[in-house]
């Protein structure tokens, strides 16, 4: 074998390393995949951030839906979209990192591993979702904004941070743990069941009818991923509602929300309705809107 590349004419030598780099430097992160990712997330943040709100006090607070909407009527109009900065930075980088990672990673280990490709998509996924939980800080600093005890204590998402800053470093990533418990395998699950799940829609024969089955997928992906990962969510709030004072670990949070709630399964998971009609029209228009964007670049 070494005797034929000595032997091997030298332009072509180096024309067969070229291709190679060539394949290996397109294979990593074409940035259509996070662009794609990007605004895809922005589109789904600006039509569905009174909904999260409203979900976001039924988990801090265990409050029905009507009670929740009643108080952010009382907050006002001018409070509605209070907290919006965070999860738009958040949400659009993190999703974009979901996707383009996601690409990456499956692309890299199938080039330098051997394993089969759901495991290479599987742990891709994971990777993926792992690297998101970088941008807690943004999770963070929107659980304080829309929470109501803080509205006097901060003007905005700047200032948030910088009082943050106070209380050391650390502070910032309050709330980790439920976020690493979430995001990996809820990102595993979401790309390992996306095709199969669109292969049981019925075919597609027109460009609208393929964007509705997208929606669908990602619709149904998101809500169901919703409702298995919902009691980590409602860990997380209470955790990253707080400022200051002791680090609890994950389980100690869970029993004393589980104690404050009658230990009835009912109460812990309030808010799961709306969570679920959310995520139907989040990740629905997350998924379509990231397929029509990915066939125009």
């Amino acid at each position: 074998m070494d005797t034929e590349v000595r032997n091997r004419p030298k332009d072509l030598v180096l024309s067969g390393s070229k291709q190679e780099l060539t394949q290996q430097i397109s294979c990593v992160g074409p940035a259509k995949y996070y662009l794609c990712g990007y605004f895809a997330a922005f589109t789904n943040i600006a039509i569905t951030f009174p909904i999260q709100k409203v979900l976001f006090r039924q988990q801090l607070h265990g409050l029905t839906t009507v009670d929740a909407i009643r108080q952010l009527q009382q907050d006002g109009f001018r409070n509605l979209y209070r907290g919006i900065l965070p999860p738009l930075l958040q949400k659009t980088t993190t999703v974009a990192l979901m996707f383009g990672l996601y690409e990456d990673f499956s692309c890299l280990l199938k080039r330098t591993t051997d394993a089969p490709e759901l495991m290479t998509r599987s742990v891709s996924a994971v990777l993926a979702g792992t690297a998101e939980a970088v941008l807690t800080p943004f999770e963070r600093v929107q659980a304080l904004l829309q929470d109501h005890r803080h509205h006097n204590r901060f003007t905005n998402t700047f200032h948030a941070f910088k009082v943050l800053r106070a209380h050391g470093f650390k502070e910032y990533y309050r709330g980790l743990v439920p976020i690493l418990l979430r995001n990996g395998p809820s990102n595993a699950l979401f790309f390992a069941l996306r095709g199969p799940i669109k292969q049981c829609l019925p075919e597609a024969t027109t460009y609208s009818a393929n964007v509705l089955n997208d929606f669908i997928c990602g619709g149904f992906l998101g809500s169901m991923l919703g409702i298995m990962f919902y009691p980590i969510n409602v860990v997380k709030a209470r955790m990253q509602s707080q400022i200051g004072g002791e680090f609890q670990t994950f389980t100690k949070v869970f029993m004393k929300i589980w104690s404050e709630r009658d230990g009835k399964l009912s109460h812990l998971m309030r808010g799961v309705h709306l969570n679920y009609h959310r995520s139907v029209l989040s990740w629905g228009i997350i998924n379509a809107t990231y397929e029509i964007l990915l066939k125009l670049l």
